[in-house]
């Protein structure tokens, strides 16, 4: 396992970089042992407005061959903050892990690791009128072939309401979540 942590409005002493290893150390022990070569990245940020409850703010993403673990945990205070961070990806490793074995020991959406989205790229730029929406972000990845089930999976390892793919036929699909807590499937006309 690989870390790395980085902060946004605060320093990263010593004392914080170990106890962030020995919390998510425990990570690389739950996950298959084909994720061996996964990559975590933990972000520390304080929040500078005082009307903000709980500023202190962990960020961890775990980048394995299979799908990406996404959490972010807000405490009053950083060492509180990463415990549930850690506790939080422990519990979605574990699920991840379960549905892994209850899909014939393969991983969800084949061997080869997700690419990461395109961070790079500079914020798309639309002119709008005055009080109009416009898009502010834009992020690029490759979609790989995969079942419904699979995105379900996914979507849900990035604790996100919805996710868009390519299933087996080449079609982008999109499932999402619906308010009753099961899946939607979007698929072209």
């Amino acid at each position: 396992m690989q870390l790395q942590v980085k902060g946004r409005n605060t320093s990263v002493t010593d004392a914080l970089f170990d106890h962030a290893e020995q919390k998510l150390e425990r990570l690389a022990r739950i996950m298959p042992p084909w994720d061996d070569a996964m990559t975590v990245e933990l972000e520390l940020s304080v929040e500078k407005n005082p009307k903000v409850e709980r500023p202190q703010i962990a960020e961890v993403t775990v980048r394995t061959k299979g799908p990406v673990l996404r959490v972010r945990e807000r405490a009053d205070d950083m060492y509180a903050a990463i415990d549930q961070a850690a506790r939080k990806l422990e519990r979605q490793a574990r699920r991840y892990r379960e549905r892994r074995k209850a899909h014939g020991g393969r991983a969800p959406g084949g061997e080869a690791p997700p690419p990461a989205p395109d961070e790079a790229e500079p914020p798309l730029a639309i002119e709008d009128a005055e009080g109009e929406p416009r898009v502010m972000r834009r992020k690029a990845f490759e979609m790989k072939p995969m079942t419904a089930e699979e995105a379900a999976l996914n979507m849900e390892m990035l604790g996100h309401e919805f996710y868009v793919f390519r299933n087996e036929d080449g079609d982008v699909n999109v499932v999402y979540l619906r308010r009753d807590g099961n899946y939607g499937l979007i698929v072209p006309g």
